[in-house]
């Protein structure tokens, strides 16, 4: 509870409303690839129930987070919600859905980046308070979380999770009471430092906000009676909805209660931005608009650029399933126009019935998990010459089993070209990337990975030609896992830019 505030006078209290859904938790053994965290949405409609849009919508972004889903919503008189363990079509039913009324809402589904898959850290986050009532969903990862709970704890406030999720949802909560809702979110981001695209709502108005360097992505959608805030378009496209923009970075949304429109207010404007450029590598769906960007066509264009850079003569050009399936295709094409005689061919068969490796419960399943997985076709790739290609190489399993493989079916030389730089760090912003000490690329050259992984040769893209093929500069996306600097102060870490994270227990500066 919270008994107190550093402010003016004693706050009310602040209690959870998520619903107790058991223990049912379970640690996640490491997967071979990184991992992204969460996929977040909102919607205000003019006069139908909220509720089975927002589930369409965590349907088109349930790449972005398999473990838990939640919806949240409001009928004008209070809040409903409900949150599950598992996948979106398994975390409701149609009571769940006839049960949350109310034309806006918020949902979120989440892979967790740390600790236990459990019910406390699932999200919409919900709290009730004097002012109202609060739930929020969030994709992405803040690096002063920990400080922010403690200052909070130390005043009363009561946490249920390790989550920073919660840590913003209490802090906002706190400002709701001496502020209106534009200045109470102001407070609340001068306050807390790192990666974050909210959608939140207060009562039965909805917002969207995203944090001011925009590393996670949150765009606006318009629908036939409403609007739509999402982490991607494919989910407004779900909807029969039209794109309106991306949400800029230190923006603020804020959705009409009937539906009619939207308000603006850019609370942070910096000079440059730190767009996460995995989300076009890898997370996002490839028919998704990021930051103006078809993730598809940005693909595509990475291809070309890994042609370009490391071009090889082969018999075949074969992608990775699902995620070098672009970067191939780009990558054949660039060939084909420089006159290579090289073949492009799905020369690897994706089992689509098997789950994902890291339920594996030791390392030699999860290996052999690779082969039930994918499968070649041996006329493809028999007494051929092959360039396998892929969105990245992150602990090294899955590579050394692929081209492994692609020996046993007989092909003579396997290249393998990558279409992204070597990652070396690992990621704070919200993306499972793993450890240094598990990354095969954090203290190896090129060389060394190559022969680690059995390839004849192997490339990565440079930072230089994904900045091109995303028609950015590097000052305006974040490279950490890359290069090992990073755009927010993390302790230990090397920064790319100016920038130190606020001071918590200082007053907040005072509002425009």
């Amino acid at each position: 509870m919270a008994n107190g505030d550093p402010g003016d006078g004693a706050a009310a209290p602040v209690t959870s409303l998520t619903e107790p859904l058991g223990d049912g938790s379970r640690e996640p053994t490491p997967v071979d690839g990184p991992t992204e965290k969460c996929g977040v949405v909102g919607v205000s409609l003019a006069d139908r129930a909220a509720a089975r849009p927002l589930y369409y919508s965590l349907y088109a972004l349930q790449h972005r987070g398999q473990d838990s889903a939640g919806i949240a919503t409001h009928d004008g008189f209070q809040q409903h919600s409900h949150v599950e363990m598992g996948l979106v079509g398994d975390a409701f039913s149609q009571s769940d859905l006839d049960s949350l009324a109310g034309s806006a809402g918020i949902g979120h589904v989440r892979y967790p980046t740390a600790g236990g898959v459990n019910a406390c850290c699932a999200q919409p986050f919900s709290v009730s308070f004097k002012s109202g009532a609060l739930g929020l969903a969030h994709n992405g990862n803040l690096v002063n979380a920990d400080e922010i709970r403690e200052e909070l704890a130390s005043s009363g406030h009561a946490f249920t999770s390790q989550g920073d999720t919660e840590v913003i949802a209490h802090d906002l909560a706190r400002n709701l009471l001496e502020s209106d809702l534009i200045r109470a979110v102001k407070r609340t981001m001068d306050r807390v430092h790192g990666s974050y695209s909210l959608t939140v709502m207060h009562d039965d108005t909805v917002i969207g906000v995203r944090d001011p360097q925009g590393n996670r992505p949150l765009c606006i959608g318009e629908l036939d009676d409403g609007y739509v805030i999402a982490s991607e378009s494919a989910a407004i496209d779900t909807l029969d909805g039209d794109l309106v923009r991306d949400v800029k970075p230190g923006e603020l949304v804020v959705l009409e209660a009937d539906g009619s429109g939207f308000d603006s207010y850019r609370l942070f404007e910096e000079e440059h931005s730190a767009h996460c450029f995995f989300e076009h590598v890898y997370f996002a769906r490839p028919d998704s608009v990021i930051d103006d960007t078809l993730v598809y066509e940005a693909r595509r264009d990475l291809g070309r650029a890994l042609w370009e850079e490391s071009g090889v003569d082969s018999d075949v050009v074969m992608p990775v399933p699902d995620s070098g399936r672009a970067f191939a295709s780009g990558y054949a094409d660039a060939a084909a126009e420089d006159g290579a005689d090289v073949e492009f061919a799905e020369g690897l068969m994706k089992n689509r019935y098997v789950g994902r490796t890291f339920i594996m419960p030791s390392q030699d399943e999860r290996e052999r998990a690779v082969r039930l997985k994918l499968n070649p076709i041996r006329s493809t790739v028999e007494g051929k010459t092959v360039t396998l290609i892929d969105d990245s190489i992150v602990r090294g399993t899955t590579s050394t089993q692929l081209v492994e493989l692609l020996r046993d079916a007989g092909a003579e030389e396997v290249h393998v070209r990558i279409g992204a730089p070597a990652i070396v760090a690992p990621c704070y912003m919200g993306i499972d990337m793993a450890t240094r000490e598990e990354l095969i690329a954090a203290d190896r050259s090129v060389e060394e990975v190559r022969e680690a992984v059995g390839a004849d040769s192997l490339s990565y893209l440079s930072v230089d030609a994904v900045a091109g093929a995303l028609k950015s500069t590097k000052a305006d996306l974040c490279l950490g896992c890359v290069t090992g600097e990073y755009p927010y102060d993390i302790d230990g870490e090397e920064t790319d830019r100016d920038v130190t994270r606020p001071t918590v227990g200082e007053p907040s500066p005072a509002d425009d």
